[in-house]
């Protein structure tokens, strides 16, 4: 876990969380770390809240924390992200 991972609530990352999931719905079940978070991004702009720019690192803890909601279809070296079977 990082320092600014840690300093964040847990409710804040499970929250986080659901966002991630629901950007990756949208997108087809899968998609790169990077484009999520630009997706989680303009999602929480678009409801009015304050994007950090901690935020692609939160979305990578939330991607190593939430292991049974997400996966590396391509690998553990692969930085390509995709919903769980039967977290969709």
């Amino acid at each position: 876990m990082t320092e600014t991972a840690k300093a964040v609530p847990d409710t804040f990352l499970e929250s986080l969380a659901r966002d991630v999931a629901m950007v990756l719905r949208r997108m087809g079940g899968s998609a790169h770390q990077k484009d999520v978070c630009d997706w989680v991004a303009a999602l929480r702009r678009q409801r009015g809240e304050q994007v950090s720019p901690e935020l692609p690192e939160l979305v990578r803890e939330v991607f190593e924390r939430y292991r049974d909601w997400f996966f590396r279809p391509f690998g553990e070296g692969s930085n390509r992200w995709a919903l769980a079977p039967g977290a969709a």
